[in-house]
């Protein structure tokens, strides 16, 4: 099996250039944060940095479901190269930047690419591979974002103490290219395309409404207060778009999201388990590595280990979650998934008491395995639950959660953090970090629970003997 999936297969070169592709989207995410002091340096807007990671992110979480629809209107090659162009100009264009608000917008440029990269890769594997090899391919993907979460920070500082920040960004100018060409050259879509009328009106809406909703969680509580006319108005903006979206997507002859999605239990389900997977996974990608520096006295790059366990598991469990979805089902895998990821977690909030960097890291090893046994089988069964002119709107879903997930936990973790923190002597306190970081890990552990529960709602998903085969 491994032959048949592996990068030496026939299909090697294709997923070789989803993965190159996929780097770009993982190594972008976590190159940036050690270089911030040095461009702030050299641009100024200090005030203005967390706009780099704040716009990239809504740009991405916003275009994903429109590039998912795409997707399955005019094939996923097209849409693949569309996002790889647009990441390759932002890039270009942010290493040449000479102001923050100019580097900030080309931010933003990459974020439209990232959105089409996304889910378009884990629809192209869907596409090329079976039921049987999907694990195994969708685990290779998955490596990619543990390399990436152990070079970025590395390469970020390498860059900027030695070179120049600008080095970030042209660093993706030959990889890009390097996955255009594998992809022109390896990747023969056989996808009947139809002449469809393109809901602009609808994409048009649910991009707004996804805008003023993201944007009101990553800036509630930092950029402005939660009880803020600005909080108030992006919710309430985004709540009056989504419901105008719905309205109109009734009369839509083919609406960009469809209300199959919603009536389909295995979609509604695996989207679920996709958004507590992301809730899980910023909490602790996002407070272990500060958790570690102030009470362990860790490096940064020893605390960004830690984190690096968690990425590790994945793939590893990831790659072996095939043979279990075929033997007990794909329920019952997410089931056990999400159970190992409640272990993890009442792991790290029990070492928490006594800081240590190797038993947060195997703690975090252990949230690893569990997500890798959610995230691959869910997908997998949502995906295989739908033709192939549905399965780009149904991992478009499922990465849209994933980063709802995300968006939401990293602003509740955060509202957690700084109250504990706050009535605990402040950030410079160590023993005040430590109960912040405390109460967070007790969170990311609710979400787990939360996950499990979303597992066990998910239908059995029945799997053919051609598939098991």
């Amino acid at each position: 099996m491994a032959n048949q999936v592996g990068l030496r297969s026939e299909r090697g070169p294709i997923l070789l250039s989803l993965m190159l592709a996929s780097f770009l989207i993982a190594i972008d995410s976590t190159i940036l944060a050690t270089a911030v002091p040095t461009i702030v340096g050299d641009l100024g807007g200090f005030a203005q940095f967390p706009w780099l990671f704040s716009v990239y992110l809504l740009a991405q979480a916003a275009s994903v479901p429109v590039y998912a629809k795409l997707c399955d209107t005019f094939g996923r090659k097209p849409i693949m190269i569309v996002g790889i162009g647009l990441f390759l100009i932002g890039s270009v264009a942010a290493a040449l930047a000479g102001t923050m608000p100019a580097l900030i917008v080309f931010r933003a440029v990459q974020g439209l690419g990232a959105g089409a990269i996304t889910p378009t890769s884990m629809t192209i594997a869907g596409d090329i591979y079976t039921i049987r090899e999907r694990a195994t391919a969708q685990a290779y993907l998955a490596s990619v974002w543990a390399i990436s979460s152990v070079a970025g920070p590395s390469l970020g500082g390498l860059f900027a103490q030695f070179l120049s920040w600008r080095w970030i960004f042209w660093v993706n100018v030959p990889l890009s290219l390097l996955a255009l060409f594998m992809l022109l050259r390896s990747y023969h879509e056989k996808f009947e395309r139809h002449r469809q009328r393109i809901d602009v009106t609808g994409s048009a809406l649910l991009t707004a409404a996804l805008v003023l909703l993201v944007l009101g969680v990553l800036e509630g509580g930092q950029g402005w207060a939660w009880n803020s006319w600005q909080s108030l108005g992006c919710f309430a903006g985004g709540a009056v778009l989504l419901v105008v979206f719905t309205l109109v997507e009734r009369r839509a002859a083919d609406p960009v999201l469809a209300p199959w999605v919603f009536s389909s239990r295995i979609v509604v389900t695996a989207s679920l388990a996709a958004l507590g997977v992301g809730a899980v996974l910023i909490g602790l990608t996002s407070f272990v590595p500060t958790f570690l520096e102030s009470t362990a006295d860790a490096a940064p790059l020893l605390a960004g280990l830690a984190v690096a366990a968690l990425s590790l598991g994945w793939p590893i469990s990831g790659a072996l979650a095939g043979r279990f979805y075929l033997r007990i089902g794909f329920r019952s895998t997410a089931v056990i998934g999400s159970i190992l990821a409640v272990v993890g977690a009442i792991l790290l909030t029990l070492f928490a008491a006594t800081p240590s960097l190797v038993l947060t890291a195997v703690a975090c090893f252990v949230v690893g395995l569990g997500l890798g046994l959610v995230a691959n089988p869910s997908l997998i069964a949502a995906q295989s639950s739908v033709d192939l002119r549905r399965r780009g709107v149904v991992s478009g879903t499922s990465m849209l959660a994933r980063s709802v997930g995300s968006s939401v936990g990293v602003a509740v973790y955060g509202a957690i953090a700084n109250a504990v923190i706050s009535t605990n002597g402040g950030p410079r306190h160590p023993a005040a970090v430590q109960a912040g970081s405390t109460a967070v890990f007790i969170g990311v552990a609710v979400s787990a629970v939360l996950l499990v529960v979303c597992t066990l709602l998910i239908p059995h998903v029945p799997i053919s003997e051609e598939d098991r085969a």
